[in-house]
C-alpha cells in the first residue's frame, strides 16, 4: 500500500482563483484527480491558486492544459460582442429595436 499524501506534485499556479478552478474542472472532466491550494488565508481574496495532481497523472494533466488554445478570440467571444452591441443600441434606440417587430 502506498501513501498518496506525498506523491502530490505542482502542476500550475494561477493569478486568479476562477481561471485555476476552470483548468482544475477540465482536468476532473478528464478523469484527473486534482487539489486546489488557494494562496490567500482569506476566504473570497483572489490571490491566486495552486493546482496540485498525483505524480502518476501529471504528464497527461501537463498534456491537457497544453493543449488549450489561449491565443485569439473564439467564436463564442465573438457572439458575445455582437449580443452586446445589440443590447446597446436597443437601450440607447429603443424606436429601432420596435422598427424590427420588437426584437433584438
Amino acid at each position: 500500500m502506498t501513501d498518496q499524501i506525498d506523491n502530490w506534485q505542482k502542476l500550475a499556479r494561477y493569478d486568479t482563483n476562477m481561471q485555476g478552478e476552470l483548468h482544475a474542472n477540465l482536468l476532473r472532466n478528464n478523469g484527473i484527480t486534482v487539489s486546489l491550494q488557494p494562496l490567500s488565508v482569506m476566504p473570497g481574496m483572489n490571490s491566486g491558486i495552486v493546482l496540485w495532481v498525483q505524480d502518476t497523472e501529471l504528464a497527461q494533466a501537463q498534456r491537457i492544459l497544453n493543449s488549450i488554445d489561449t491565443e485569439g478570440a473564439t467564436a463564442s467571444d465573438e457572439m458575445f460582442d455582437e449580443s452586446a452591441d445589440v443590447t446597446l443600441n436597443a437601450t440607447l434606440n429603443p424606436a429601432k429595436a420596435n422598427d424590427n417587430g420588437g426584437t433584438l
